[in-house]
Formats: structure tokens, sequence, C-alpha cells
């Protein structure tokens, strides 16, 4: 296929030949794309795995930005670049493969820790950096396909179809290799899809001399890749410690799109989750070197617990995990995630008939039941006769409730469970959600029991807060309102939290079994609790609370009654909770204490929105609030550069003429709402999939993958709708809104609905889903530019490219803070409120148009209309 199209008459402007888009060049512009969504998928595996997180907000509006600021030059230079855009073209992507290298590998010497974002300032200078040094390849990837957006703007769909398209190619093609390579090397994947773009469009072109220069930049990649260590770990990172350890054996290491994992043994793991103070003098033996630690992208460890000997095996009891097994037979068991087995072997050792393990990560099936070292240290556990292996995260194979069970366990689901000592990203955490613990009580024998153990180092508790509430919210829903009876809760302080909730309510007995296991092995209980034992009412505690951040002279007289323990906070609100006054809770504390659901399943973010403002003078006080601080200031840096982009060119002489043209700000209205809605539908469909999908990683590269390749094809379907422009944005703007208002409503009831089906499947349920929004979604833009370049107008058309980039900047990190405090569905609301506004925006400037085309309509008028106008 060959389409060719003459540039503009104007000899000051024109390109020099004739400009032809041949099947190759569209396939070298695809190649192109996907080495760029390739690299950015790498530079979130790299995050993951040297970070705490894989930021993939901040990667998305790191690139988003580079695309943004090239369209600003654009902007400015256009004729410039117009005269010489072989030039440019060739310089663009000649430097891109260096600077992917140099970029990433110059960040990696960056000592960036969100963790001391609010008490080190120039971690907000080293966040500035990051954003200035990872968008270079980027600017570069965006010269490219800018300025081929411009050569070939007559056929604007189609090389928008080929940019999207290869997108997503390049999205499989990084999530395969993660089965294969580590990504400490993965970087080669962006640089192979480069380098192929690179020589079919020189090739296409007929440019030996930029092929010869092409050769060179490869090599010179090579160079630096063996200079720049492209993943340096923070030595922070749990795994950066085990590293160091005198004694510390790699056992065992896989790399996969569920994470990165690394099993280390060592003599200095000691995980004992919640293990009594009093084990020690009471136990014979202590098990020694009892535990292999794992670590799935850097993070944990995950104690893998080895076999324990008869004469050791009494240190069972002395974990809070074997507190159901005291009032519940042990018949039928399901664990909630195989971990390192320890819950397993607690079932087990307490003669439990049958124990369901569901874990749907591959990793950790791989490492217990398929690595003969580690399998072998286990005593093959999830071999064991009494053991079912069911390949489900636990949350999903609950809802489908084949079976009852006498005790669910959701114990150490994760490596840190709700806290770790310096704060969490924002990530989505569904094990814990309503929805979730809901679908366990009822999966529960009548006299079942549903145990959640929990690390807790949180001082004062606020995931812990969240979590009661959440349970107690549970209750009420499957029990009744006498859920206070159907609760018990104990914990040890900076350790671990055990909350026990019974299908049936605890018997007096039962309640008496419990408080004295806790007193014999030191655990304080939180609930139940007698009310007139209660030191100090909840509000006095919930002021005292407040006061210490606040006004702390208000606390020095306070009577010494008040207790402000974590202990007796806890007791507080699990009392408040248990009478169903969760309001006051919510109200009252100081944080947010509001349960986890599916349509918000974030543990951090503890921060109202309203007391933002209020802890500005104070943030190192809630320094362990990095993952939510981290969102407000890369919003506000997004913010900021993505209103300098779009302001730039009417400081370099351009207010003038863009005074002179009427329905520019329809223009600006109308790429800004596409902008900011194609990126939070984009985002909070990612946390949202990851419901059904179980992993970030896969999540981000199926929905990223798929909505970039449907969107092409709608782009590359909409060059036939341009003779009717307006009334097809009117369709669409109304059936994309009405679209992801009903996925707001009824996503979740599907993904619970299909969670037990075959893996792949679900894969496929999701794109068939996502198809039609985001094929849909592809016209709209390709409709606009389409638009402006059949009317000559350049200078918009590069402008308008611009305003779209730089406010996808502010719409990748805005998801986030949205579903934090509101919700994931709200961002769709949203995102279906700027889809509604693209219609007055389009008919703005459409009907401006018109006006200047001498009453031709731009939906009706013809191509040759156009080029007259």
């Amino acid at each position: 296929m060959t389409v060719t199209v003459s540039g503009r008459s104007d000899p000051e402007t024109a390109s020099p030949t004739p400009v032809s888009f041949t099947l190759r060049t569209g396939v070298a512009v695809g190649a192109v794309s996907a080495s760029l969504i390739a690299y950015e998928l790498f530079v979130m595996r790299i995050f993951s795995n040297g970070n705490w997180s894989h930021f993939g907000s901040m990667v998305i509006s790191i690139a988003m930005f580079g695309f943004g600021l090239f369209s600003t030059i654009l902007c400015i230079g256009k004729d410039t670049f117009t005269r010489r855009s072989e030039l440019f073209i060739t310089i663009s992507l000649v430097a891109l493969g260096p600077l992917m290298i140099l970029a990433n590998g110059l960040a990696q010497k960056i000592p960036f820790n969100p963790m001391f974002l609010v008490s080190d300032g120039m971690q907000r200078i080293y966040l500035l950096a990051f954003f200035l040094l990872y968008f270079l390849p980027f600017l570069a990837g965006a010269a490219f396909l800018g300025l081929a957006f411009l050569t070939w703007k007559d056929v604007f769909g189609r090389v928008y179809f080929a940019n999207m398209a290869g997108s997503g190619f390049g999205g499989i093609v990084l999530f395969a290799a993660m089965y294969v390579i580590f990504p400490d090397s993965l970087h080669w994947v962006p640089l192979a899809l480069w380098a192929i773009g690179g020589a079919m469009f020189f090739l296409d072109q007929k440019k030996s001399g930029s092929l010869a220069i092409l050769a060179l930049s490869v090599a010179l990649s090579a160079g630096l890749v063996t200079a720049l260590p492209q993943l340096v770990v923070s030595p922070y990172k749990g795994i950066s410690y085990a590293r160091n350890f005198p004694d510390a054996q790699l056992i065992a290491a896989k790399a996969s799109p569920f994470g990165t994992m690394n099993i280390y043994a060592s003599s200095y793991f000691h995980f004992a989750p919640g293990l009594s103070d009093n084990a020690s003098m009471h136990l014979a033996e202590m098990p020694e070197n009892a535990f292999y630690g794992m670590y799935i992208d850097g993070d944990g460890p995950i104690g893998i617990m080895k076999h324990l000997p008869e004469e050791q095996s009494d240190y069972f009891q002395y974990l809070p995990m074997t507190m159901p097994y005291l009032t519940s037979p042990a018949s039928d068991v399901l664990i909630m995630g195989a971990g390192g087995g320890i819950s397993s072997k607690v079932a087990l050792w307490h003669g439990a008939k049958s124990v369901t393990v569901a874990e749907g990560n591959p990793l950790i099936i791989y490492a217990l039941r398929d690595i003969p070292a580690i399998a072998s240290f286990t005593g093959d556990i999830l071999r064991n006769p009494k053991v079912r292996l069911v390949e489900e995260e636990g949350r999903i194979f609950v809802r489908s409730r084949q079976s009852a069970f006498d005790i669910i366990d959701l114990s150490l689901a994760d490596s840190t469970g709700l806290s770790m000592a310096g704060g969490i990203s924002i990530h989505e955490n569904y094990a814990y959600t309503l929805e979730t613990l809901s679908a366990c009580l009822r999966a529960l024998k009548p006299d079942g029991i549903l145990a959640i153990t929990v690390w807790n180092k949180e001082d004062p508790p606020k995931s812990a807060i969240k979590l009661l509430s959440t349970v107690f919210q549970a209750a009420r829903g499957v029990t009744g309102e006498n859920a206070a009876d159907h609760i018990f809760v104990a914990h040890t302080y900076l350790s671990t939290l055990t909350v026990l909730c019974k299908r049936s309510p605890f018997s007096d007995d039962e309640k008496k079994l419990l408080r004295r296991h806790c007193k014999k092995m030191s655990f304080e209980r939180i609930y139940p609790w007698d009310k007139e034992k209660l030191n100090g009412s909840a509000e006095q505690i919930f002021a005292a609370f407040r006061n210490a951040y606040f006004a702390p002279e208000k606390n020095e007289n306070l009577d010494d009654s008040i207790d402000m323990s974590a202990g007796n906070l806890l007791r507080h609100a699990a009392s408040l909770f248990a009478s169903g006054n969760f309001k006051a809770v919510e109200q009252g504390y100081l944080f947010d204490a509001r349960p986890l659901t599916s349509d918000r399943p974030y543990f951090a973010g503890y921060v109202h929105f309203k007391d933002m403002f209020s802890f500005l003078d104070k943030l190192e006080s809630i320094s362990d609030e990095w993952g939510h601080l981290l969102l407000w200031a890369k919003l506000i840096i997004s913010s900021g550069l993505g209103t300098l982009l779009l302001l730039l060119p009417l400081a370099f002489g351009w207010r003038s003429l863009f005074a002179a043209e009427r329905g520019k700000g329809g223009i600006v209205a109308y790429f800004l709402c596409l902008g900011l809605g194609y990126m939070l539908t984009e985002l909070s469909l990612i946390s949202t999939f990851m419901r059904c999908l179980g992993n970030p990683t896969v999540s981000f590269t199926l929905l990223i993958t798929g909505m970039l390749i449907f969107s092409g094809m709608g782009s590359f379907a909409s060059e036939r709708f341009l003779n009717n422009s307006a009334r097809t944005v009117i369709v669409l703007g109304l059936a994309i809104a009405a679209m992801q208002i009903s996925m707001a409503w009824w996503l979740n009831p599907l993904f619970d609905a299909i969670g037990t089906w075959p893996y792949i499947a679900r894969i496929l349920v999701c794109l068939a889903v996502l198809f039609p929004l985001a094929f849909l979604m592809g016209f709209p833009f390709a409709l606009g530019m389409g638009t402006l370049a059949r009317l000559g107008k350049e200078q918009f058309f590069v402008w308008a490219w611009g305003i779209n980039g730089s406010f996808s900047v502010v719409g990748a990190v805005l998801v986030p803070l949205i579903a934090v405090h509101s919700g994931l569905s709200s961002a769709l609301w949203l995102a279906a409120a700027f889809y509604l506004l693209i219609i007055p925006a389009f008919l703005l400037f459409h009907q401006t148009s018109a006006d200047n085309a001498k009453g031709h309509a731009i939906g009706l008028e013809t191509p040759t209309d156009a080029k007259e106008n």
C-alpha cells in the first residue's frame, strides 16, 4: 500500500520532495512506537524491582510529558521543522536508542527514595530529576512520531493506527519477554524494536548514509549498557538486606510477568510472625534456620518454613494463627494464599482432615512445588495428601462457594501485611475488601471461623482501624446486627493483629478459652472488652490523637486515665464498630477509617483530604504516608508542566496569530478533555481489571496493549467518517460516556462471576469488554486532527496534539488520587463527563470553522472544500 500526498505549495514550508506513506513506512512507525511502549513497561519493571512500586502513573505521565514538550517545540518552530523534516526525523530516530539506555542508567545513580520524600528535601529534587531524565527518550520518540504525523497529516488516521497498533504490539513483546528475561536485561527488547524500526524506515527512504549512522548508534547503545547498570536496587529494600547477610545463599531465581522471584537461605532469617515472647521460655527446643526468605520484585521476605521435626512442632501453638483452632474443629480448612506454607503447616499440625490452598501467583506455586530444594525444605507441603492446591487467588476462589469450610485462614497474605515501618505505596489490595470478607463468611460452615492475621507495625494505628471497620461491616452484612458477638480481636504491639470472625456467635466458654490463651501467650486482647473498663471515652481519645498533631499543648493537662496507647485506641474503635456506630470513628478519628471496598481497595492514603493543608507544616509526622504524598507531588509537577506546555507557544509570538482565529477555545477544550478523559479511563480500568487478573504487571500490559491496539483500529476506521465529523462526534461522546458510566456499575459483578474461570478465558473476557469502548475512543482524536488537517490549520494541528499530550500527563496522576479518596468508579464518572464535554467543544470550533469555510459545515464539506478553505 502506498499513499502519496503533496506538501503545501508554500516554498518556505514545503518538504523538498513529495511525501509517500508506504506499508513499510507504516510498519517502521509501528516498530518505533512498539519500542517506546516496551521501554515504558521496562521502566515500570525497573521501578518495581529497584524501588517501592511500579509507579505506573508516574511513568505514563513522564512519557506523555515528552510528547507534550515536543509538540510545544514543534508548535513554536513548525516552519523550521517542516523545511528540515528529513534531518530532524533522522536525528530523533538515531538518538532514541542511546537515550533509552543513558536515561535509565543515569536514573539508577539518583538516590531517590520516596520513603524520605518528606524528611529529605532533596528527594523532591530527585523526583523532578527522574521526570527530566526519563522524558528524554520519550522526547526523541515524540519527535519522530510528531514529524510523521505532520508529514502525513492528510492520512493521519492511518499513521495514528500504525502508532497505536505498534505500541500495542510492543506491550505484547515485552510481556512475553518477561517470562525469560530478568528486569536488568529487559532493555534489550525496546532496543531491538527501535533498531528494527529505524532500519526499516531508512531502507524504505533509501537513506544508506542514515542507515550507517543508525548502525553506529546501535553500537553506542550496546556500549552504554556495559558502562551504565540498568538496575540498581535500593539499599532499603528487603532483598538488599538479604544479599548483605554474611552467609546469604541464593537458592533459586525466576523471571516472570508476575514478578521477579529470588529465594535466599541465611541463618539471619527469623520470621516468627507474631510469635509469643513466651515461646523461648517454654519450648524445650527452638527451631534453628527454620526459614528461607522469598522476595518478589525485591519485596519481602515471605517466610518459607521448613518441615519441623516432631520434637520442635510445639512451636506452632505460640503463633497467633493457631487461635481459630482452639474453638473450631479443623476438618476442612481453606488457606487464602500459600505464602511460605506457615498457615498450611499450622492447619496440619492441628489435625485438619483437608487443607485447600488457594494461591494465584504462579511464582509462589512454582517455588513451593517445582523447585526440588524448596519442596524438600518444606516437606513437599503442596504434595501432602491432605493438601489440595487451587491455582486461583483466594479472594476469587472463595466466591465460587463450591465447599463450606470450618476455618478460612487469611494470614500473612503478603510480606508486610497492612503496613511496613517506612510506609507503603498506593496500590490496590483486594484481599481485605468488604466484598472479599463477606464472601469468606458465606463460605463457612455454621460454626466456621474466618481468621485474619496480619503484620501491623503502625502507631498510631491506621490500616488496622480500616481492617476492623471492614471486618465488622462484613459481619453485620452476613450475620446480622448482633455481629458483635461473632468477633474476637487480639494483637501484639508493633507486630501482628489477629481477627477472628465466627459465622455463629462465640459462646461464653469459647470467649473464656480465647482470653486465657491470650493471657498465656502475652497477647493483648482488643475485643470483646467490657465498656466500663475502657480508659476514657472515644471522644476524648479521638480528640487526644488529633491534638497530638495539631494542638499538643492541649494534651499536657490530660487526665492520667486517658490512655493513648494503640491497644486502647483499637478497643474504643472496635467497641463503636460493634455497636454499629461506624460514623463515629470515621468522623471522629484523625485518619481515614472507612472500610475497604472493591471500588476503594486502598490501605494507604489515610490522611483525610480536608486535613491535607493542616499537615503541610508537619509532614514529617506522617512520613509513612509517602505513597499518598508522592501522588500530590506528582500532580503538582505534572500540572505545572502541562500548563507550561500549553501556554509556552503564546510566549513566542503566537498571541496575535491565535487572536485572529475564532474557535480556538473549542479546540483547546476538545483536545484537553480527550487527554484527560482517555487517561482517566485507561488507568482506572487498569486498577479495576486487577481484581479479575490479580497482578498489576499483567493488568498494566493487557490494558495498555488492548487500549492502544483497539483505539488504533478506531482511528484507522475514522477516516471514512470525516465527511460527517460533527454528527459522528456527537454520537461518539454520548456512546463513550454511556459505556464508561455502565462499566462503573457492572464491571465488578462481572469479574466476580468469571473469577474462577481459566486465566486465559478471563483475559479474553477482559479484552472483549475493553474492545468496544477502546475502539470508539480511537475516533475522536483522529477526527479532530483530521478535521484540522483538512482545513489547513497546521498551527492548530500541532498545538492540538500538544494539548492532548500535556493534559494526559495530568490525567495519568489524577486517577490514583481520585480512586483513593472517592473510588475507582468516580474516575470513570469523571472520564464520562469529559467525553460529554467534547461534544459542545467540537461544535464550537466546528461552527467557527464552518463560518470561516464560507458556510460549509465541517461535517458536510468535501476534501476539495477543505483544501480550498
